[in-house]
């Protein structure tokens, strides 16, 4: 199996452990009465797992993006662009009595 596949299988696990501990945090201090609400309703599994899944696509995508971006080479030498002058000089510009696109409508 290529390397990047395996790295992308072990982040979205990653992913998905990180949204069960968040699905878990959200029912253990049970904000907005969600313990209350996936415990007393008949449908509740399919609830908490949908809330499960739906986090850990997310959760699993950032892991990734965080990973991938990490590789990135650092690279040596200044960073932060070329400095910029720290005067300015006003340039003329000639204005018409009439824009474009009013002498576009009269024609």
């Amino acid at each position: 199996m290529p390397k990047l596949v395996k790295l992308y299988i072990k982040n979205v696990l990653i992913g998905f452990a990180i949204a069960a501990a968040f699905v878990a945090m959200l029912l253990w201090f049970n904000v907005m009465n969600l313990w209350g609400l996936i415990s007393q309703s008949n449908d509740g599994m399919l609830a908490l797992f949908l809330l499960w899944f739906m986090h850990g696509i997310v959760f699993a995508g950032v892991q990734f993006a965080w990973v991938i971006m990490a590789m990135a080479d650092k690279g040596q030498g200044p960073r932060g662009g070329t400095p910029v002058a720290h005067h300015f000089e006003p340039v003329r510009v000639e204005a018409s009595n009439r824009s474009r696109q009013a002498q576009q409508l009269r024609r």
